[in-house]
């Protein structure tokens, strides 16, 4: 009989002590790797989302909801700020590109966002089929919302105030979507895009946008109506280096408005999830160490009860470093087994939790695979070793007179 088999008759001898044993490194293993998972999704999102973009203008308030709301769309808007306002910092030295947002609406919780056409070089937008959207009421969608939503170019749609529920829909104006994304790997994947007059008109100013609008013949009238038109944010890049130390300090003491840089926050909003993810962490740490523990207790008990049959394997010709290698292939038996479960686990938790999430922004994806987790399946089977390697040892210094002696 070859090794493997005598180690996993040996081991299912005792069905309940195994299935415990596998059933804490599965526990533990399983809470790493959630937690390896999902840390490292939202780590890749915050980079992806965030990484040509320098600044975030908005109203005054929480800097971390500025960024959550312009760049993540996974919390609300700090307010408004003047049009006017906004574009005397577009044309500051200073700053290289600033992308206008103007935000409030949603289509079935889906984020409709109007801006410009610098926001589709700022993401590095490509279509999939129609084109990018140019008149009001036009819509170029992700890929995700066409999937999601079933929609297709030159299907129409009603946008509704409020940014999750369409609790107060938009029937005088309808959508057209004239183009759908390619897959981009970011945020834009869950947006609807569309210019800043789209969003004016739905909620009554029946001005054009500010891309169409005809400076040379504008009126007093037209000029005043400007002064009540308002953006969301702003997405700056810095024109030079000395705009990081100059820009966001003279926005925020000489205007009302407030700037907030996303790196800053990012790194802010992943220590505080850090520390959750540290004392979980911690938590599946512990339930490993008992598990090892477990596994050791299983197999120097085993190990007595088993010396009168080890001692005739001995008789029989089988070497001390077959013993061994028994020994140790139990506990690597336990813990590979184990361990298997307990990373399956987790990508089934994950991938639950992911379709409960209301927000397609910070969706988590259990069926995402990374390197790391070979990491936790060589600490499964470290901790195998090490469980074994004691009882390994006694099995392998065995005296076999003395043991047949007394049987």
């Amino acid at each position: 009989m070859s090794p493997f088999k005598i180690s996993w008759k040996n081991i299912w001898s005792k069905p309940l002590n195994a299935a415990l044993n596998i059933l804490l490194i599965a526990f533990g293993t399983a809470i790493l790797t959630v937690l390896l998972l999902a840390s490292t999704q939202i780590e890749d999102k915050l980079d992806k989302n965030s990484k040509d973009i320098d600044l975030v203008v908005g109203a005054k308030g929480s800097p971390l909801q500025l960024i959550l709301s312009s760049i993540y769309y996974i919390d609300f808007p700090t307010g408004n700020i003047p049009m006017n306002e906004a574009k005397k910092l577009m044309k500051s030295p200073f700053v290289k590109s600033a992308v206008p947002l103007a935000l409030g609406d949603n289509y079935n919780g889906v984020r409709i966002v109007g801006t410009d056409s610098n926001y589709i070089s700022l993401y590095g937008l490509k279509l999939q089929s129609g084109k990018f959207w140019e008149a009001d009421l036009e819509a170029t969608i992700g890929i995700n919302v066409a999937k999601e939503q079933n929609l297709k170019v030159g299907d129409t749609f009603f946008g509704g105030h409020g940014l999750t529920e369409m609790k107060d829909e938009h029937k005088d104006h309808a959508y057209k979507v004239v183009g759908i994304l390619a897959p981009q790997q970011n945020v834009t994947d869950n947006l609807i895009l569309t210019g800043i007059g789209s969003v004016w008109k739905m909620h009554g100013d029946e001005g054009e946008s500010n891309e169409h609008h005809d400076h040379d013949h504008a009126t007093e009238a037209e000029h005043t109506h400007d002064e009540d038109r308002e953006f969301t944010s702003l997405l700056i890049q810095y024109r030079s280096p000395m705009a990081v130390a100059m820009f966001p300090m003279m926005v925020n003491q000489t205007t009302n408005m407030q700037a907030a840089s996303p790196a800053q926050e990012s790194t802010r909003l992943f220590s505080l999830i850090g520390v959750g993810v540290d004392t979980l962490q911690w938590f599946a740490v512990l339930i490993m160490f008992i598990a090892a523990i477990s596994v050791f207790v299983n197999l120097y008990n085993s190990l007595k009860e088993r010396s009168y049959d080890l001692a005739i394997m001995r008789t029989l010709g089988a070497s001390k470093g077959k013993l061994f290698s028994l020994i140790i292939l139990e506990g690597l038996i336990l813990t590979l087994i184990g361990t298997l479960i307990g990373i399956a686990l987790g990508h089934g938790i994950l991938h639950l939790i992911g379709n409960y999430q209301e927000s397609s922004q910070a969706k988590m994806n259990g069926l995402l695979f990374i390197t790391e987790e070979f990491y936790l399946l060589a600490a499964g089977l470290s901790i195998g070793i090490v469980a074994a390697i004691i009882p390994a040892i006694q099995a392998y210094q065995s005296n076999i007179s003395k043991i047949l002696a007394k049987n």
